[in-house]
């Protein structure tokens, strides 16, 4: 059974549903990644995010500046801060907030990534199955 619109006969439009965000940022991870675009030299249009196959437990997240984007990247604009996701990377990030912490030893951006099964123990790579 075809659904109509009713009046003309055609098959109903249906609004499309908003995409979820492939990867979400906290403020203070937002902010982190302003105040390092800021310092960037040259043309920077966000933070490109990839996955690298490397690490103790396989995989783990890499970030670069993105003078440009990619026809394949995953644009998310979160908290007024460009990321392109790396195409190859989408799947293994849907669903991740980036966050970023700073302690008395250490500081740096933080991946909650609800795919990730197992982590290394210092949290420098993930794997998923």
């Amino acid at each position: 059974m075809e659904i109509t619109d009713g009046n003309s006969g055609k098959p109903a439009g249906r609004a499309a549903r908003p995409r979820p965000k492939a990867i979400t940022l906290s403020d203070a991870a937002a902010t982190r990644v302003k105040e390092i675009m800021s310092r960037a030299e040259g043309k920077v249009v966000g933070v490109r995010i990839s996955v690298k196959n490397t690490g103790c437990a396989g995989m783990s997240y890499a970030m670069e500046y993105a003078s440009d984007i990619n026809p394949l990247d995953e644009k998310v604009e979160d908290k007024d801060v460009t990321i392109l996701i790396d195409p190859k990377a989408v799947l293994f990030l849907i669903g991740t907030e980036m966050d970023y912490k700073t302690d008395k030893f250490e500081s740096g951006f933080i991946f909650k990534n609800p795919n990730a099964v197992d982590t290394c123990g210092c949290g420098e790579s993930f794997r998923v199955s």
